[in-house]
C-alpha cells in the first residue's frame, strides 16, 4: 500500500498543486515624478507539490523536483507614471500572467533565491492605473 501511494504521488503529484494567476497591486514611484502609480496586475502564486530531495538515493534524479509557481504565459504592458519632469522617462513595464504552471524557476525573470524586500506602498500622492 505505502509503495502505491508513493508511486501515485509521484505520478499524479502535479493535480493536486495550486497555482494560478491572483491579482496583485504594484506600486511604483520614480524620485523625480510627483506621484505614485498604483498598478493592478496579475502574478502567479500559489502552491506547487515538490518532492522531498532526503531519499534522493532511492529515487531518479527527475522524480526529485523542487518547483515553484511560475509563469506559463505572460505580457508585458507599460504604464506611465504621471508627474514626471520632461528629462525623466516616464515609462514602467510590468508583466501581466495569462497562465501558470509548476516548474523550475526561471533566472530571466524571477528571483529564485529569496523573496526581494521591497516596500509595496507608495510615499508619493497615489495615482491608480487600472489596465
Amino acid at each position: 500500500f505505502f509503495v502505491m501511494s508513493l508511486l501515485c504521488g509521484l505520478i499524479f503529484g502535479q493535480t493536486e498543486s495550486l497555482c494560478a494567476p491572483s491579482e496583485y497591486t504594484i506600486h511604483v514611484e520614480k524620485r523625480e515624478c510627483a506621484y505614485c502609480l498604483a498598478i493592478n496586475t496579475t502574478i502567479c502564486a500559489g502552491f506547487c507539490m515538490t518532492r522531498d530531495s532526503n531519499g534522493k538515493k532511492l529515487f531518479l534524479r527527475s522524480a526529485l523536483s523542487q518547483n515553484v509557481c511560475t509563469y506559463k504565459e505572460m505580457l508585458y504592458r507599460t504604464a506611465l507614471i504621471p508627474g514626471c519632469p520632461h528629462h525623466t522617462i516616464p515609462y514602467y513595464s510590468y508583466p501581466v500572467a495569462l497562465s501558470c504552471k509548476c516548474g523550475k524557476c526561471n533566472t530571466d525573470y524571477s528571483d529564485c533565491v529569496r523573496e526581494r524586500v521591497r516596500t509595496n506602498y507608495c510615499t508619493k500622492p497615489q495615482k491608480l492605473c487600472n489596465l
